[in-house]
C-alpha cells in the first residue's frame, strides 16, 4: 500500500486529477478503476472521482505499477525539456512564499504553444527546479512588456485568479498611440469578437485576430477600456503622438490594441492592428527615433495579497528602448514610477520573516 498526505498545493483538487498528478505514467483508466472499486480511501473512507481533497487528508492507495514504456516516455520528455528550454530568471519586482511578480520583457511568450516551444513559465521552472509549484496567474501578449504575476502555491493561484475574474484587480498599461487623443474620450465600451485568419487553407489553425463588433452582435464580448491622457504632442506637429494610461476593466484578447486602433489611433509598432508603413519607417530610423517593438507596457497592477488580504500595488518602469523613444518623440511626457511595490502595511513572509516587509513598508501606494 501507498500512503499520501495532501499538502497545500494539492488542496481542493478533484481526487481523479490529484491522483493523475501524483501517479505519473499510470493510465487514467486504471486510476478510475481503483477509485470505483474502493481501493482508494480518503481518511479510511471510500471516495468518488469528484471528491475534493483537502490539506491534511490521508490517502491510501493500492500498489500501482508504472509501465516501463510510460516511465521511459516521462524520462525522455523531462530530458528533452531540459535540453530545449533554457533556464532563465526574470527581473523580480516582488517575491514571498505565495507570490512572484516579475517584469516580463517584450518578445517573450508567457507559455509555450501556438508555434512557441517554451515561454516564461517553462523557463522559470527550469531555473527553479526545487520550486514545488509555479503557475501563471494571468497572461500578457508576447509583444507586451511589464508586470506578470506567478503563484507559488495553489491557494494563491485560486485567490488571485478569482480577483482577476471578479474584476477586483487594477491593471494599467502605458500605450503610445499615433495621433492626438482627445482628452474628453475617456471610456471605450465596444464589444470584441475573436476570430482566425484563413491563412491555413481552411484548417481552422490560422492566426488569431480580434475586431470590434456591434453591441447586438451575438458573438461580441463586452469589453471596457478606460483611457487617461498622460501627454500629447503640440497641435500641428507633423507626426502627433499621445502617451496614454490605459486601464482595462475586462481582459479580452488584444483588447487595448483593438480598441485604440478602432479610434483611428493605433499603438505605435503594433504589427497586427497598427500603421504598418509607419512601423517600418520607425524600425529603419536611427537613434532616439527608432523603435522596433510595440509601445505597450503593463505598468501598474493592483491586487490583494492572497494570504494577508492587504492591497498591493506593483510598478514596472518603462524598459530602456521605450523610455528612449518616448523622450525623443514626446519629451514633455512624464511617467511616475514609484518603488516596484507599494502596500498599505507591511507583509511578513512566514518562510522568511521580515524579508518582504523590510522591502515594502517604506512605500506608499501611488
Amino acid at each position: 500500500m501507498q500512503w499520501l498526505t495532501v499538502d497545500e498545493n494539492g488542496s481542493d483538487q478533484r481526487l481523479d486529477n490529484y491522483l493523475m498528478r501524483q501517479l505519473k505514467g499510470v493510465p487514467k483508466t486504471h486510476i478510475y478503476r481503483i477509485i470505483r472499486s474502493g481501493e482508494v480511501r480518503i481518511n479510511k473512507g471510500r471516495a468518488s472521482a469528484d471528491t475534493r481533497v483537502q490539506v491534511g487528508d490521508v490517502l491510501r492507495l493500492p500498489p500501482v505499477r508504472v509501465s516501463e514504456r510510460a516511465a521511459d516516455k516521462a524520462q525522455a520528455m523531462a530530458e528533452g525539456a531540459s535540453k530545449h528550454v533554457p533556464a532563465k530568471n526574470f527581473a523580480v519586482l516582488f517575491e514571498d512564499a505565495h507570490l512572484l511578480a516579475i517584469d516580463k520583457p517584450a518578445g517573450v511568450a508567457v507559455h509555450g504553444g501556438s508555434g512557441v516551444s517554451f515561454g516564461v513559465i517553462e523557463q522559470l521552472r527550469m531555473a527553479r527546479p526545487q520550486a514545488p509549484f509555479l503557475e501563471l496567474v494571468h497572461r500578457l501578449d508576447r509583444e507586451t512588456s511589464g508586470i506578470l504575476l506567478v503563484a507559488k502555491k495553489r491557494s494563491a493561484l485560486k485567490h488571485l485568479q478569482a480577483q482577476f475574474r471578479d474584476r477586483e484587480t487594477g491593471k494599467t498599461y502605458l500605450a503610445l498611440a499615433l495621433g492626438q487623443w482627445p482628452s474628453n474620450k475617456k471610456v471605450l465600451d465596444k464589444p470584441l469578437h475573436k476570430y482566425l485568419l484563413d491563412t491555413d487553407g481552411g484548417k481552422g489553425e490560422g492566426e488569431r485576430r480580434v475586431k470590434v463588433v456591434s453591441k447586438d452582435d451575438p458573438d461580441g464580448m463586452p469589453s471596457l477600456t478606460l483611457v487617461k491622457v498622460n501627454s500629447t504632442t503640440a497641435q500641428g506637429a507633423p507626426q502627433p503622438y499621445s502617451l496614454l494610461e490605459v486601464t482595462i476593466k475586462t481582459g479580452r484578447t488584444h483588447q487595448i490594441r483593438v480598441h485604440l486602433a478602432s479610434e483611428g489611433m493605433p499603438i505605435v509598432g503594433d504589427d497586427k492592428y497598427g500603421d504598418f508603413e509607419r512601423n517600418k519607417a520607425l524600425a529603419r530610423a536611427t537613434g532616439a527615433h527608432s523603435l522596433k517593438r510595440m509601445f505597450l507596457h503593463a505598468w501598474r497592477l493592483q491586487c490583494d495579497h492572497p494570504a494577508t488580504g492587504q492591497r498591493m500595488e506593483f510598478h514596472a518602469a518603462l524598459p530602456p528602448e521605450l523610455a528612449t523613444f518616448l523622450q525623443g518623440v514626446l519629451p514633455a511626457a512624464r511617467v511616475l514610477t514609484p518603488a516596484s511595490v507599494a502596500v498599505t502595511a507591511s507583509i511578513s513572509d512566514s518562510s522568511n520573516p521580515g524579508a518582504a516587509s523590510s522591502a515594502l513598508s517604506a512605500h506608499e501606494p501611488h
